[in-house]
């Protein structure tokens, strides 16, 4: 199963925000918790509707958004994410 049967958008919850199917988890709070070093074990605990498949699906889609986006960067110039 792919990504795509797990992460799903409506404009009517989370303001339409990528989240795991069946829940308002949005994809973005998984991966925050994944980029800050807390384990796939302990985000499922903390979210006890999420399953492990759900956790890949979400790096799965965020590789995939990566791959469609390309951002023009100057040699050496280290990545800055604003948030807003």
């Amino acid at each position: 199963m792919g990504w795509h049967e797990r992460i799903v958008t409506d404009p009517a919850v989370c303001h339409g925000k990528a989240c795991i199917r069946g829940t308002r988890i949005m994809v973005s709070v998984v991966l925050d918790n994944l980029a800050a070093g807390v384990p796939p074990e302990e985000i499922l605990s903390s979210y006890p509707s999420l399953t492990l498949d759900d956790v890949r699906a979400a790096v799965a889609y965020a590789a995939e958004l990566a791959r469609e986006r390309i951002l023009d960067l100057p040699a050496g110039t280290p990545l800055r994410v604003t948030r807003g």
